[in-house]
Protein backbone atom coordinates (compact mmCIF):
# COMPACT_ATOMS: atom_id res chain seq x y z
CA UNK A 1 0.00 0.00 0.00
CA UNK A 2 2.72 2.61 0.99
CA UNK A 3 4.95 1.76 -1.84
CA UNK A 4 2.09 1.78 -4.88
CA UNK A 5 0.68 5.10 -2.66
CA UNK A 6 -2.54 3.20 -1.83
CA UNK A 7 -5.30 4.37 -0.13
CA UNK A 8 -6.98 1.13 0.62
CA UNK A 9 -6.59 -2.43 0.70
CA UNK A 10 -8.74 -5.33 0.62
CA UNK A 11 -8.24 -9.27 1.78
CA UNK A 12 -11.12 -11.04 0.14
CA UNK A 13 -11.15 -14.75 -0.81
CA UNK A 14 -10.63 -15.90 -3.72
CA UNK A 15 -9.53 -12.90 -4.95
CA UNK A 16 -5.69 -12.07 -4.90
CA UNK A 17 -4.89 -8.86 -2.40
CA UNK A 18 -6.33 -5.57 -4.18
CA UNK A 19 -4.98 -1.98 -3.53
CA UNK A 20 -7.54 1.18 -4.54
CA UNK A 21 -5.09 3.51 -5.62
CA UNK A 22 -6.12 7.41 -6.96
CA UNK A 23 -9.52 6.13 -6.55
CA UNK A 24 -9.19 2.92 -9.18
CA UNK A 25 -9.74 -0.91 -7.55
CA UNK A 26 -6.13 -2.57 -8.86
CA UNK A 27 -5.86 -6.20 -8.39
CA UNK A 28 -2.06 -7.75 -7.04
CA UNK A 29 -2.30 -9.98 -10.47
CA UNK A 30 1.48 -10.89 -9.14
CA UNK A 31 0.35 -12.77 -6.11
CA UNK A 32 -1.35 -15.56 -5.45
CA UNK A 33 -5.79 -15.90 -4.26
CA UNK A 34 -5.83 -15.24 -0.67
CA UNK A 35 -8.01 -18.43 0.95
CA UNK A 36 -9.81 -18.42 3.98
CA UNK A 37 -6.98 -19.72 6.04
CA UNK A 38 -4.51 -17.04 4.88
CA UNK A 39 -7.06 -14.57 5.46
CA UNK A 40 -7.89 -15.67 8.80
CA UNK A 41 -4.44 -16.13 9.83
CA UNK A 42 -3.70 -12.42 8.91
CA UNK A 43 -6.73 -11.67 11.28
CA UNK A 44 -5.14 -13.16 14.09
CA UNK A 45 -1.78 -11.75 13.16
CA UNK A 46 -2.97 -8.35 13.74
CA UNK A 47 -5.54 -8.11 16.20
CA UNK A 48 -5.31 -8.98 20.23
CA UNK A 49 -7.58 -11.30 21.90
CA UNK A 50 -10.12 -8.86 23.38
CA UNK A 51 -10.67 -7.63 19.11
CA UNK A 52 -10.92 -11.14 18.43
CA UNK A 53 -13.82 -11.90 20.90
CA UNK A 54 -15.35 -8.75 19.28
CA UNK A 55 -15.59 -9.91 16.12
CA UNK A 56 -16.49 -13.67 17.09
CA UNK A 57 -19.13 -11.96 19.26
CA UNK A 58 -20.69 -9.21 16.82
CA UNK A 59 -19.21 -10.26 13.48
CA UNK A 60 -17.98 -6.99 13.02
CA UNK A 61 -14.79 -5.04 13.85
CA UNK A 62 -13.21 -1.77 13.27
CA UNK A 63 -9.77 -0.55 14.98
CA UNK A 64 -6.43 0.74 14.51
CA UNK A 65 -3.24 -1.09 13.44
CA UNK A 66 0.24 0.80 13.53
CA UNK A 67 3.03 -0.58 11.20
CA UNK A 68 6.18 0.27 12.65
CA UNK A 69 7.98 2.64 9.91
CA UNK A 70 5.07 2.45 7.81
CA UNK A 71 1.66 4.30 9.13
CA UNK A 72 -1.32 3.25 10.80
CA UNK A 73 -4.27 1.96 9.24
CA UNK A 74 -7.65 2.23 10.28
CA UNK A 75 -9.12 -1.45 9.39
CA UNK A 76 -12.50 -3.43 9.05
CA UNK A 77 -13.29 -6.89 9.09
CA UNK A 78 -16.67 -8.25 8.19
CA UNK A 79 -17.81 -12.19 6.74
CA UNK A 80 -18.55 -12.50 3.27
CA UNK A 81 -20.07 -16.34 2.16
CA UNK A 82 -18.99 -17.37 5.93
CA UNK A 83 -14.99 -16.38 5.34
CA UNK A 84 -13.69 -12.90 6.66
CA UNK A 85 -12.73 -9.70 4.52
CA UNK A 86 -10.46 -7.71 5.53
CA UNK A 87 -10.23 -3.59 4.37
CA UNK A 88 -7.62 -1.15 5.41
CA UNK A 89 -7.66 2.60 5.09
CA UNK A 90 -3.51 3.90 5.19
CA UNK A 91 -3.62 7.43 7.40
CA UNK A 92 -0.17 8.13 7.58
CA UNK A 93 1.59 9.29 10.67
CA UNK A 94 2.71 12.72 9.57
CA UNK A 95 -0.32 15.24 9.84
CA UNK A 96 -1.82 16.95 6.71
CA UNK A 97 -2.06 20.88 6.41
CA UNK A 98 -4.65 22.89 4.92
CA UNK A 99 -1.99 23.89 2.31
CA UNK A 100 -1.19 20.31 1.54
CA UNK A 101 -4.00 19.47 0.97
CA UNK A 102 -5.82 22.32 -1.01
CA UNK A 103 -8.20 22.74 1.36
CA UNK A 104 -10.45 26.08 1.01
CA UNK A 105 -8.49 28.79 3.08
CA UNK A 106 -11.82 29.09 5.20
CA UNK A 107 -10.82 25.93 6.94
CA UNK A 108 -8.16 28.16 8.58
CA UNK A 109 -10.72 30.61 9.65
CA UNK A 110 -13.34 28.52 10.90
CA UNK A 111 -11.40 25.94 13.11
CA UNK A 112 -10.27 29.63 15.29
CA UNK A 113 -14.03 30.22 16.05
CA UNK A 114 -14.82 30.02 19.80
CA UNK A 115 -17.78 28.42 19.54
CA UNK A 116 -20.23 26.53 17.38
CA UNK A 117 -21.22 23.58 15.02
CA UNK A 118 -19.12 22.95 12.20
CA UNK A 119 -20.19 19.75 9.85
CA UNK A 120 -18.04 18.56 7.85
CA UNK A 121 -20.26 15.86 5.06
CA UNK A 122 -19.46 13.83 2.14
CA UNK A 123 -19.73 9.89 1.06
CA UNK A 124 -17.81 7.39 2.60
CA UNK A 125 -13.86 8.00 1.38
CA UNK A 126 -14.40 11.38 0.63
CA UNK A 127 -11.86 12.21 2.88
CA UNK A 128 -13.60 13.86 5.44
CA UNK A 129 -11.62 13.04 8.72
CA UNK A 130 -8.23 14.00 6.66
CA UNK A 131 -9.83 16.93 6.50
CA UNK A 132 -11.12 17.31 10.61
CA UNK A 133 -7.51 16.49 10.95
CA UNK A 134 -5.96 19.36 8.87
CA UNK A 135 -7.88 21.93 10.73
CA UNK A 136 -7.14 20.39 14.01
CA UNK A 137 -3.58 20.31 13.19
CA UNK A 138 -3.81 23.83 12.24
CA UNK A 139 -5.81 25.25 15.66
CA UNK A 140 -2.89 23.03 17.41
CA UNK A 141 -0.04 25.19 16.23
CA UNK A 142 -1.92 28.38 17.00
CA UNK A 143 -4.10 28.44 19.99
CA UNK A 144 -4.04 27.08 23.31
CA UNK A 145 -7.51 25.09 23.83
CA UNK A 146 -8.36 21.73 25.41
CA UNK A 147 -9.75 19.59 22.23
CA UNK A 148 -11.77 15.99 22.85
CA UNK A 149 -12.33 13.95 20.19
CA UNK A 150 -14.07 10.66 19.87
CA UNK A 151 -13.58 8.42 16.81
CA UNK A 152 -14.34 4.81 15.56
CA UNK A 153 -11.40 4.48 15.74
CA UNK A 154 -8.88 7.07 16.15
CA UNK A 155 -6.77 7.18 13.10
CA UNK A 156 -4.06 10.42 12.96
CA UNK A 157 -2.34 11.17 16.39
CA UNK A 158 -2.17 14.31 17.92
CA UNK A 159 0.59 15.46 19.54
CA UNK A 160 0.42 18.73 22.41
CA UNK A 161 1.65 21.34 20.69
CA UNK A 162 -0.14 24.47 22.31
CA UNK A 163 -3.67 22.63 22.58
CA UNK A 164 -4.19 20.18 25.10
CA UNK A 165 -5.82 17.25 23.16
CA UNK A 166 -7.61 13.83 24.18
CA UNK A 167 -8.76 11.18 21.79
CA UNK A 168 -11.15 8.76 22.55
CA UNK A 169 -11.45 5.46 20.45
CA UNK A 170 -14.93 4.15 20.25
CA UNK A 171 -14.75 0.10 21.51
CA UNK A 172 -11.32 1.00 23.44
CA UNK A 173 -12.05 4.44 25.79
CA UNK A 174 -16.05 4.61 25.59
CA UNK A 175 -19.02 2.61 24.87
CA UNK A 176 -20.43 4.98 22.50
CA UNK A 177 -20.60 8.47 20.78
CA UNK A 178 -23.64 10.11 22.73
CA UNK A 179 -21.72 9.13 26.28
CA UNK A 180 -18.63 10.04 25.13
CA UNK A 181 -19.62 13.60 24.42
CA UNK A 182 -21.92 13.85 27.61
CA UNK A 183 -19.03 12.86 29.74
CA UNK A 184 -16.68 15.17 27.22
CA UNK A 185 -18.62 18.04 28.41
CA UNK A 186 -17.55 17.60 32.32
CA UNK A 187 -13.61 17.48 30.88
CA UNK A 188 -13.25 21.34 30.52
CA UNK A 189 -13.41 21.59 26.52
CA UNK A 190 -13.00 24.42 24.36
CA UNK A 191 -13.27 21.94 21.38
CA UNK A 192 -14.60 18.54 20.68
CA UNK A 193 -14.11 16.63 17.40
CA UNK A 194 -17.46 13.62 17.32
CA UNK A 195 -15.92 11.09 14.46
CA UNK A 196 -19.71 10.68 13.36
CA UNK A 197 -22.99 12.01 13.92
CA UNK A 198 -25.05 8.71 13.60
CA UNK A 199 -27.65 8.96 15.91
CA UNK A 200 -30.82 11.15 17.69
CA UNK A 201 -28.71 11.28 21.04
CA UNK A 202 -25.18 11.95 19.20
CA UNK A 203 -26.96 14.80 17.33
CA UNK A 204 -28.52 16.15 20.17
CA UNK A 205 -26.07 16.07 22.37
CA UNK A 206 -23.56 18.05 19.97
CA UNK A 207 -25.96 20.71 19.06
CA UNK A 208 -26.07 21.33 22.66
CA UNK A 209 -22.55 20.93 23.59
CA UNK A 210 -22.54 24.35 20.51
CA UNK A 211 -25.31 25.76 21.94
CA UNK A 212 -23.51 25.79 25.80
CA UNK A 213 -20.17 28.02 24.61
CA UNK A 214 -18.04 25.01 22.60
CA UNK A 215 -16.55 24.22 18.78
CA UNK A 216 -17.69 21.01 17.69
CA UNK A 217 -16.73 19.43 14.93
CA UNK A 218 -19.03 16.57 13.24
CA UNK A 219 -19.44 14.50 10.10
CA UNK A 220 -21.95 13.31 8.47
CA UNK A 221 -22.93 11.34 5.10
CA UNK A 222 -24.54 14.03 3.36
CA UNK A 223 -23.74 15.41 -0.04
CA UNK A 224 -24.51 19.11 0.62
CA UNK A 225 -25.49 21.63 3.33
CA UNK A 226 -29.34 21.40 2.38
CA UNK A 227 -29.29 17.41 3.18
CA UNK A 228 -27.38 17.94 6.25
CA UNK A 229 -29.87 20.05 7.45
CA UNK A 230 -32.77 18.20 6.73
CA UNK A 231 -30.86 14.92 7.75
CA UNK A 232 -30.34 16.17 10.95
CA UNK A 233 -34.02 18.06 11.57
CA UNK A 234 -35.66 15.12 10.53
CA UNK A 235 -33.57 13.01 13.37
CA UNK A 236 -35.52 14.45 15.74
CA UNK A 237 -39.57 13.60 16.32
CA UNK A 238 -41.87 15.57 14.79
CA UNK A 239 -42.85 17.55 18.11
CA UNK A 240 -39.54 17.77 18.70
CA UNK A 241 -38.25 19.18 15.12
CA UNK A 242 -39.68 23.47 15.64
CA UNK A 243 -37.06 23.57 18.52
CA UNK A 244 -33.92 22.07 16.67
CA UNK A 245 -34.39 24.39 13.95
CA UNK A 246 -34.34 27.24 15.84
CA UNK A 247 -30.89 25.86 17.99
CA UNK A 248 -29.95 25.05 14.36
CA UNK A 249 -29.88 28.69 13.18
CA UNK A 250 -28.50 29.80 16.54
CA UNK A 251 -25.41 27.72 16.85
CA UNK A 252 -24.45 26.60 13.00
CA UNK A 253 -21.09 27.95 11.76
CA UNK A 254 -20.79 26.68 8.63
CA UNK A 255 -21.31 23.35 6.85
CA UNK A 256 -18.56 21.70 4.04
CA UNK A 257 -19.42 19.82 2.04
CA UNK A 258 -16.92 17.35 0.21
CA UNK A 259 -16.16 14.81 -2.65
CA UNK A 260 -12.61 13.54 -4.45
CA UNK A 261 -12.14 13.55 -8.31
CA UNK A 262 -9.00 12.42 -9.56
CA UNK A 263 -6.23 14.75 -11.07
CA UNK A 264 -5.88 14.89 -14.72
CA UNK A 265 -2.31 14.15 -14.68
CA UNK A 266 -3.47 10.68 -13.68
CA UNK A 267 -1.46 11.05 -10.42
CA UNK A 268 -3.10 11.33 -6.61
CA UNK A 269 -6.95 13.38 -6.47
CA UNK A 270 -7.85 16.63 -5.51
CA UNK A 271 -11.07 18.02 -2.86
CA UNK A 272 -13.65 19.27 -4.09
CA UNK A 273 -16.05 21.56 -1.83
CA UNK A 274 -19.40 23.40 -1.66
CA UNK A 275 -19.02 26.17 1.30
CA UNK A 276 -21.84 27.06 3.29
CA UNK A 277 -21.34 29.87 5.87
CA UNK A 278 -24.21 30.75 8.38
CA UNK A 279 -24.30 34.36 7.94
CA UNK A 280 -27.78 36.08 9.00
CA UNK A 281 -29.24 35.04 5.44
CA UNK A 282 -28.48 31.42 5.88
CA UNK A 283 -29.76 31.77 9.49
CA UNK A 284 -33.38 32.76 8.53
CA UNK A 285 -33.33 30.75 5.93
CA UNK A 286 -32.93 28.10 8.28
CA UNK A 287 -35.00 29.35 11.28
CA UNK A 288 -37.83 29.71 8.97
CA UNK A 289 -37.61 26.37 7.32
CA UNK A 290 -36.39 27.35 3.95
CA UNK A 291 -33.80 25.16 3.43
CA UNK A 292 -34.44 24.37 -0.05
CA UNK A 293 -33.37 28.50 -1.15
CA UNK A 294 -30.25 27.98 0.39
CA UNK A 295 -28.34 27.19 -2.84
CA UNK A 296 -28.98 30.61 -3.90
CA UNK A 297 -27.19 31.69 -1.21
CA UNK A 298 -24.65 29.75 -1.42
CA UNK A 299 -23.86 30.60 -5.27
CA UNK A 300 -24.04 34.58 -4.66
CA UNK A 301 -21.91 34.21 -1.16
CA UNK A 302 -18.44 34.10 -2.51
CA UNK A 303 -17.44 37.42 -0.22
CA UNK A 304 -18.45 35.32 2.58
CA UNK A 305 -16.07 32.37 1.52
CA UNK A 306 -18.65 30.24 0.08
CA UNK A 307 -19.32 28.55 -3.08
CA UNK A 308 -21.28 25.61 -4.29
CA UNK A 309 -20.43 22.27 -5.72
CA UNK A 310 -20.48 23.26 -9.00
CA UNK A 311 -18.55 26.26 -8.90
CA UNK A 312 -15.49 24.46 -7.04
CA UNK A 313 -15.82 21.97 -9.86
CA UNK A 314 -15.71 24.58 -12.74
CA UNK A 315 -12.75 25.56 -11.01
CA UNK A 316 -11.10 22.69 -10.99
CA UNK A 317 -11.35 22.02 -14.54
CA UNK A 318 -10.49 25.60 -15.13
CA UNK A 319 -7.52 25.00 -13.35
CA UNK A 320 -6.55 21.99 -15.58
CA UNK A 321 -6.96 20.05 -12.58
CA UNK A 322 -9.72 17.84 -13.14
CA UNK A 323 -11.02 16.73 -16.96
CA UNK A 324 -14.23 18.11 -17.55
CA UNK A 325 -15.62 14.24 -17.47
CA UNK A 326 -14.75 13.57 -14.18
CA UNK A 327 -16.64 16.78 -13.07
CA UNK A 328 -19.67 16.23 -14.78
CA UNK A 329 -19.60 12.70 -13.10
CA UNK A 330 -19.64 13.99 -9.34
CA UNK A 331 -22.23 17.18 -10.09
CA UNK A 332 -25.99 16.57 -8.80
CA UNK A 333 -26.96 19.14 -11.38
CA UNK A 334 -24.49 18.28 -14.62
CA UNK A 335 -26.58 20.82 -16.79
CA UNK A 336 -25.47 23.63 -14.25
CA UNK A 337 -22.14 22.87 -14.49
CA UNK A 338 -21.64 22.54 -18.17
CA UNK A 339 -23.02 25.90 -18.63
CA UNK A 340 -20.77 27.28 -16.00
CA UNK A 341 -17.62 25.83 -18.24
CA UNK A 342 -19.02 26.24 -21.01
CA UNK A 343 -16.95 26.80 -24.20
CA UNK A 344 -13.94 25.84 -22.29
CA UNK A 345 -11.55 23.07 -23.68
Amino acid sequence: MVDKGASDLHLRTPSPPVLRVDGALVVMEDLPPLTPISVKAYFEEITMEHQRESFYRDLELDFSYSASGLGRFRVNVMLQRGSMSIAFRFIPFELPTIDELELPSICKDLILKPRGLILVTGPTGSGKSTTMAAMISYLNERERRNVITIEDPIEYLYPNKQCLIAQRDLGDDTRSFSSALVHALRHDPDVILVGEMRDLATISTAITAAETGHLVLGTLHTIDAVQSIDRIIDAFPPEHQRQVILQMSQVLVAILSQTLLPRASGKGRVGAFEIMVAVPAVKNLIRTSKSHELPSIIQLGAKDGMQSLNQSLANLVRSRAVTIEDAVVKSSEPEQLRKLIQGYR
